[in-house]
């Protein structure tokens, strides 16, 4: 999945507004993890991630991890936190940020 430089702008001002819906600790990615992963992106598509990880390259590799598991775009990391993307073709339009704020992109 590649996605255009517009559609990760626009994805990154939807993120802007988003609170993290997985929090990964220095236990690193356990199972539970991963299945609140995958049902928060088949949920809203677009969501926030944190990573209570002190060490940058650890961080990095734990988020390109997760990313390749949960098959989700990396749309932006900013220190402990990562914004993911996994399209889902059947998303509630209630549930998916991506459906909830298309019309402005996150701006007021």
């Amino acid at each position: 999945m590649s996605l255009s430089q517009a559609q990760k702008k626009a994805f990154r001002s939807i993120g802007h507004h988003l609170n993290p819906v997985v929090t990964v600790s220095e236990n690193g990615l356990s199972e539970g993890v991963m299945a609140e992963l995958d049902r928060a992106l088949s949920d809203h598509e677009l969501i926030k991630i944190k990573l209570a990880v002190g060490d940058r390259e650890i961080r990095r590799q734990a988020i390109d991890e997760l990313a390749a598991d949960a098959r989700a775009e990396v749309i932006q990391v900013i220190g402990k936190m990562a914004l993911l993307y996994r399209r889902n073709p059947k998303a509630n339009p209630k549930l998916s940020n991506v459906k909830r704020f298309e019309a402005h992109h996150g701006r007021h």
